[in-house]
């Protein structure tokens, strides 16, 4: 299957994930001739090397108008900022819904565009979000002549500034779903939508959750961005901190040490420790909807991380049917256990974790404006405080989530008044909201589907 194609599919006809057959071969010297690019030329660069099937003119177009000064704010789209302790902050939150989802979905949706318009076709994006995935998504569809887009979100389990922005959309291609459930359900539900592959195939239906590769292959970029920005050549090993939930962007990461690149991964997770406990005891644990604790950073209330699927394929030589054995234990019993696995105590190496709490965020958004003048999110208060918490010597570079903007209640607390707001963003909250509650149910999102299909929605 090429690139394009996967692209366009999201998943496999069975539900699966699509992964490389083999990963691009990129030199030492190429790396380190990639560090004079701007973002954009970087990004066609590293694309291109995963879509050999796609017209290099359409990547350079696309990464183009994507990374622009006038989508990001500024030329250099993602700076980075030093904080103190030789700690730094990579800002991935400058793009139109104020998220790092940005840095992905603003490209994919060009991308989307011209392969669409090239093969004559169109696409209904079936998506979930807990919280930034959505709005993110739809603000790159809106519009697009070929692309429909439904996206499931927990009800009542995003922020009200993630709320206003996807439910306050008035577009006919744009259509938002809220479960009475949690981010878990909500993917679920868009698993099962996708192992219809009759289903799949009649209504044209993709995905823009980091389940799609292409996704996952843009978001690359940045920490290749990320590194080169602080050391241009290859030649240290840098640390990274990466607040995640559903194991998307921390895996982009991976790939981007596969690569070449000398990286070791600090994994921050909030109360919802899943992944937390893996790389601490070998143990993957799913737990059930209600066992999802509803927290400050509450894009990472994910119980059930997706891409965490790539890795443990990854882990075993590419053994699928090896893979496929475990997820039929975990759907037995809602676990299974590495820890005597060869790769496992490899992993140590290079990826560790630890758990934040509200506590723990509330505290390190405090720290960061007093000593570096600079308001964090509560998500990136997850990555800072477990970074430093884990950190060996050397620097440190945070991954950014999200603007403080969409957390007001944390950031209060913290600091005793509302963070800064976009001016774009005034009055957000009480505009009118387009938005459909539904039970976690697969038959109502498969309704909502049909009249979406036939042009009704």
């Amino acid at each position: 299957m090429s690139f394009a194609d996967a692209m366009i599919t999201g998943l496999a006809p069975d539900g699966g994930l699509y992964v490389p057959a083999a990963l691009p071969d990129i030199s030492i010297e190429e790396f380190e001739a990639w560090a004079s690019l701007s973002y954009a030329e970087l990004a066609a660069e590293v694309i291109a090397r995963f879509a050999p099937d796609m017209d290099r003119a359409t990547i350079d177009e696309a990464c183009a108008a994507a990374y622009s000064a006038a989508v990001f704010g500024s030329a250099d789209v993602a700076p980075l900022a030093a904080l103190v302790d030789d700690t730094w902050l990579l800002h991935l939150s400058n793009g139109p819904t104020l998220a790092f989802k940005d840095m992905a979905m603003q490209l994919l949706g060009r991308l989307f565009d011209a392969e669409l318009a090239r093969r004559g076709e169109k696409l209904l994006v079936v998506g979930a979000t807990s919280g930034d995935t959505g709005s993110s998504a739809e603000h790159a569809m809106i519009g697009r002549e070929n692309i429909r887009v439904v996206m499931l979100s927990p009800w009542g389990r995003v922020s009200e500034f993630q709320a206003a922005q996807m439910y306050s959309i008035d577009a006919p291609n744009i259509v938002n779903l809220a479960i009475e459930g949690v981010f878990d359900q909500a993917q679920d539900l868009v698993k099962a939508i996708n192992g219809d592959a009759a289903f799949k195939a009649q209504h044209s239906i993709g995905a823009v959750n980091s389940i799609n590769w292409a996704r996952v292959a843009a978001q690359i970029v940045y920490y290749i961005w990320g590194y080169l920005r602080l050391a241009p050549g290859v030649d240290r090993v840098i640390q990274m901190a990466v607040p995640t939930g559903n194991f998307g962007n921390i895996y982009a990461g991976t790939i981007a040490r596969r690569l070449g690149l000398p990286i070791r991964f600090i994994l921050a997770t909030n109360e919802n420790d899943v992944l937390d406990e893996f790389f601490r005891t070998g143990v993957y644990r799913v737990r059930p909807g209600a066992q999802v604790v509803e927290t400050s950073s509450p894009s990472m209330d994910i119980a059930k991380a997706s891409n965490f699927e790539r890795l443990v394929y990854d882990l075993h030589g590419g053994d699928g049917g090896a893979v496929g054995a475990l997820w039929e234990e975990l759907a037995r019993s809602r676990r299974f256990d590495l820890a005597a696995h060869p790769g496992f105590a490899g992993l140590a190496e290079w990826i560790v974790s630890g758990t934040s709490s509200h506590a723990r965020r509330v505290e390190t958004i405090r720290r960061v404006a007093v000593e570096d003048g600079i308001v964090i999110d509560p998500h990136t208060a997850d990555g800072v405080w477990v970074g430093r918490a884990r950190r060996t010597s050397g620097p440190l570079i945070c991954l950014e989530t999200a603007q403080a903007a969409k957390f007001g209640a944390t950031i209060v607390e913290a600091l005793g008044q509302p963070p800064p707001r976009p001016a774009e963003f005034a009055g957000l909250e009480e505009r009118a909201r387009h938005v459909t509650v539904i039970g976690a149910d697969v038959a109502e999102v498969r309704a909502v589907i049909e009249t979406v299909a036939a042009g009704r929605s």
